[in-house]
């Protein structure tokens, strides 16, 4: 409908330029002397033939392609366009004229072709003008910006993914960039009104399902998706569909990252495995966060680790009285620490370099900052590594995680929010079952605590340190063969800021006891996820790079689970976050908490003197469900 009614809108005015052309071009051939008889003699035959010369100026316009053109975004090559059709129309009304044995004076023809040229196009070029005139240049590039020669010899054919704004910002940037050596050949777009239209002098050849097709037809060699605006599902399916091509990708950024600033080819960026995941960007109530982080003094443990350090970027744009980062490994926290320094100069940050293993050294920490709010994100995270040293998994997963937990009950903490793991479900390794001894023990802690206590439990993290991404981009690097364990597995994702925006919110839902789940999407198959990033670094997956299954690894499963079965879940005001509810210890960890006369120090002699597979049975009576066959 939107269509037809541009169409209908255009012909009106087109028609009403070509009549307004003749007009003015008898008056001006006559010095305007309307009286005179000769100006009647010749304006009657105009008069007697306008609908006949209008339907053939209308129709001449029609088919070469007049209507198809996006008027929004006239260009030069609109002009162009313009000159040779009204060419053709006045070619044609002449043999008309000659046919019928009917004339005008010669300079009538002149008259009204410059007059139409400069009436239709200032139509169709009006509202652009008005739309850019305050921009800088913007008057200039309107009509000398195509009149630069393009790069002599082989050039990038190109194909822009969104018939809009960003997308005619593009190709006009393009064009006025020849030494680029890029030309853009075809466009996509899937309003089905915009459809072998025009953009910029670029046809819109199809929608996002012909991007394959077209890739061939045209000889596309990059494809540019210019929707800054679109959500990460329909991305995601642009992007899978442009992986079908052997197509360079490039992409804009969201449009949240492109407030203020102006879109051009400078923006792009290359097509990241974030662009897969098909979710939309996390919303936070930044009323409910502020509440309980700013102006208070805030303590987050495995500052220097993916997400404690990405904690530590959240948080400071919340204005905390002081934070404080502490990680027993200096060289990344000491990076952070100059990170927020000079993002953040007005803000007291700290870092500490200590370990939770140590209560004493954790009180001496509690005892100096008084922190109002702990997050605690320091743990030993790879499955392999912890399968074969459990000692340390357990010294720094459980009795880490108590130090703080009964540290920040004793100094009167507001809010302890732990960061979890999906692996902590039915556990069938070593790191999941710490990790659920972790939850058990802060659920029991935050029965008879002021503190809220609370565990935020959560999939993979993209990019973070260790995690699969980097080591496949490793491996591409090497020239392969990329190494998935099974076929068949499957992980949930999320990228870090995501995951952290998440753990803040659910700090501020929490009441005490809860374990909250976070909305991971749906799972990724690990398979599909090697070839992606495969294809994203320009290559095809099982013939450029080998793809290696190696097999199960120790502990490892082939799906993860969010949700134990016997806890139930309930929504929040968060669609992306869940609750579960409290399950009571078990009598192994029952007897664990009561051993408060033991010290620390105690406790972790115990555990070194213990065989591996003591300290997994010890696991396995803790975790009931921790089953270390699988």
């Amino acid at each position: 409908m939107v269509k037809f009614s541009r169409i209908l809108l255009l012909l009106i005015a087109d028609v009403i330029c070509i009549n307004f052309a003749y007009i003015l071009s008898f008056l001006i051939r006559f010095n305007f002397e309307v009286s005179s008889t000769v100006f009647w003699a010749y304006f009657s035959t105009y008069a007697n033939n306008i609908l006949t010369l209008t339907v053939v100026y209308i129709i001449v316009f029609w088919l070469l392609g007049l209507y198809r053109s996006l008027w929004r975004y006239a260009g030069t090559e609109e002009i162009v366009r313009i000159v040779i059709t009204s060419a053709a129309a006045a070619a044609a009304s002449i043999v008309y004229l000659e046919f019928t044995q009917q004339m005008f004076p010669r300079t009538i023809y002149v008259y009204s072709f410059i007059l139409d040229i400069l009436l239709i196009g200032g139509v169709r070029l009006g509202y652009r003008i008005i739309r850019e005139l305050r921009a800088p240049g913007a008057v200039k590039s309107l009509f000398f910006g195509v009149l630069k020669s393009e790069a002599r010899g082989s050039f990038t054919k190109v194909m822009i993914v969104g018939a809009g704004d960003a997308g005619a910002a593009i190709i006009k940037d393009i064009k006025r960039h020849p030494d680029l050596g890029k030309r853009v050949v075809v466009a996509v777009d899937d309003a089905p009104d915009k459809l072998n239209q025009n953009i910029v002098g670029v046809k819109i050849a199809g929608n996002h399902m012909a991007i394959k097709q077209l890739a061939r037809r045209y000889g596309v060699d990059e494809i540019i998706i210019a929707i800054p605006s679109a959500k990460r599902k329909a991305i995601q399916e642009i992007v899978n569909e442009c992986n079908k091509t052997r197509c360079k990708m490039k992409i804009l950024p969201a449009i949240s990252d492109l407030i203020n600033e102006t879109v051009s080819i400078s923006k792009l960026r290359d097509v990241d495995i974030e662009d897969l995941l098909g979710r939309d960007p996390v919303q936070v109530n930044l009323r409910e966060i502020s509440g309980y982080v700013e102006g208070k003094i805030v303590l987050v443990t495995g500052g220097g680790g993916s997400i404690g350090s990405e904690l530590c970027r959240q948080i400071a744009k919340f204005k905390p009285r002081k934070l404080i980062a502490l990680d027993i490994y200096e060289n990344t926290v000491f990076e952070l620490s100059n990170e927020i320094r000079n993002t953040y100069p007005d803000l007291e940050f700290e870092v500490v370099i200590a370990s939770v293993r140590s209560r004493q050294r954790i009180r001496e920490v509690f005892l100096k900052y008084k922190p109002h709010v702990v997050f605690h994100a320091a743990a030993h995270k790879h499955v392999p590594l912890m399968e074969s040293n459990p000692k340390d998994a357990v010294i720094n997963n459980i009795i880490g995680t108590k130090n703080m937990i009964d540290l920040s009950d004793e100094y009167a903490v507001e809010n302890f929010v732990m960061i979890s793991t999906d692996k902590a479900v039915n556990p069938t390794n070593v790191m999941g079952a710490t990790k659920r001894v972790a939850e058990m023990i802060l659920q029991e802690k935050s029965v008879h605590s002021r503190t809220s206590f609370s565990a935020v439990r959560f999939g993979n993290v993209l990019g973070s340190n260790g995690s699969v991404i980097p080591i496949f981009r490793k491996q591409i690097e090497r020239g392969g063969p990329v190494t998935v364990t099974h076929e068949e597995i499957t992980r949930y994702f999320m990228t870090i800021p995501e995951a952290v925006q998440l753990v803040i919110q659910a700090g501020a839902m929490a009441t005490g006891g809860e374990i909250f789940i976070l909305d991971m999407g749906d799972p990724v198959r690990i398979m599909d996820l090697a070839e992606n990033i495969i294809r994203l670094s320009g290559y095809v997956p099982h013939v450029d790079i080998e793809i290696k299954v190696t097999g199960l690894r120790p502990g490892e499963k082939l799906y993860e689970e969010l949700l134990l079965d016997e806890e139930g879940i309930e929504r929040t005001a968060h669609n992306k976050i869940f609750v579960a509810h409290p399950l009571p210890p078990s009598q192994g960890l029952g007897e664990f908490l009561e051993q408060e006369h033991i010290s620390t120090e105690e406790n972790i002699t115990g555990i070194i003197s213990m065989r591996d597979d003591e300290v997994k049975d010890w696991l396995q009576e803790l975790v009931p469900n921790y089953s270390r066959n699988q």
